[in-house]
């Protein structure tokens, strides 16, 4: 049996002239947002009373210029910021420049990167419909957000300012975020309102659906999610290809298939990264009390150091020694950075 073992510019156009008015006096704050240090959120963002989180987001910070593959039940709308950024699904990418925005539907896997390993910043609003509709059988619930649950064919909705729908729902959702960075009284009723703005444009262009069908995601979707859950959990075990598959119940050569289409490398490729993922995370939270290389190497799933360091610099581009010494905060930053001083994928 093979074992998968260490063998083998424009600040808006980004948003408009009220958010900047009300954000002139207000840095960019970068908030905790757990959906990115998990393949899948089952936490609620916010609270269960106010399900709305806004993020500013730097991909310079996180692991490769990238957020890993992930998903959630929570609708996310990204406003780029400065830089341009590349939004990956199963199926498609979407690039962005400053001043779009990208609507990712509920329960839609996908990563986000940095393009040409430049710096770039966006905003991240992520919000549970239920919010806006209710309880499961209100006549909201019913009317307007099942057709957009069900609606197969929207996954990913790329937003442009020069498009007069898009920017009625840009405008929308940059006031949502002044409303939530700002704080002032009574946000989260500006919020409700200005998100329900939001939800009548996006509905009002939308075919309209006299029965709704189930909702679409594809099969190789459904099996790599799985599998990314799979290698999450076992990541330090040796890990064979076989052991993926049968997580998944489909042979390994269809394993490799389903990866390939889906996230564009193999299973062992995927693994390799998440454990090399695991290793600079462990180099951050042990910063005050180092392990050695090797003992790092060991906790996740390498137990050969020289493998381990060349993976780590074909990933990462330098070895890890020299990453632990130059590239993480020492002391009281490393502690204030939160969790985006984390490198993820």
């Amino acid at each position: 049996m093979h074992k998968f073992t260490d063998t083998a510019n424009a600040d808006r156009n980004t948003v408009h002239t009220t958010m900047n008015d009300t954000l002139s006096n207000t840095p960019p704050r970068e908030y905790p947002v757990k959906t990115y240090d998990n393949l899948y959120v089952q936490e609620d963002f916010g609270t269960l009373d106010y399900p709305v989180a806004v993020s500013y987001l730097d991909l310079s910070k996180s692991y490769m210029n990238r957020i890993r593959w992930h998903w959630h039940e929570e609708m996310e709308i990204l406003i780029i910021n400065n830089g341009f950024a590349e939004v990956v699904t199963d199926d498609a990418s979407y690039p962005l420049k400053p001043g779009q925005g990208i609507i990712i539907n509920q329960n839609v896997m996908h990563s986000i990167q940095s393009m040409d390993q430049k710096n770039c910043t966006f905003y991240s609003l992520v919000f549970h419909p239920d919010f806006l509709f209710g309880h499961k059988s209100s006549y909201l619930h019913t009317q307007f957000l099942l057709p957009i649950q069900n609606y197969h064919l929207f996954k990913i909705l790329v937003l442009n300012e020069t498009n007069p729908w898009h920017e009625h729902m840009l405008d929308a959702v940059n006031d949502t975020i002044a409303a939530n960075v700002t704080k002032q009284f009574g946000y989260e009723i500006a919020t409700k309102g200005y998100l329900c703005h939001f939800w009548s444009e996006l509905i009002s262009k939308l075919p309209k659906l006299d029965t709704a069908p189930p909702p679409h995601v594809s099969l190789d979707e459904q099996r790599v999610k799985q599998a990314m859950l799979f290698i999450r959990k076992h990541h330090a075990d040796p890990i064979s290809l076989e052991e993926i598959a049968d997580s998944i119940h489909i042979s390994k050569s269809e394993c490799c298939r389903c990866f390939s289409r889906t996230l564009q490398m193999t299973p062992f490729e995927y693994l390799m990264r998440y454990r090399i993922l695991e290793a600079t995370k462990k180099m951050i939270e042990q910063i005050k009390e180092p392990m050695s290389i090797a003992d790092i190497a060991l906790s996740v799933g390498f137990n050969n150091v020289s493998y381990f360091n060349k993976l780590f610099k074909k990933f990462l581009g330098c070895t890890p020694t020299y990453y632990r010494t130059h590239k993480i905060p020492s002391g009281e930053t490393a502690q204030s950075n939160g969790p985006f001083s984390v490198p993820v994928i």
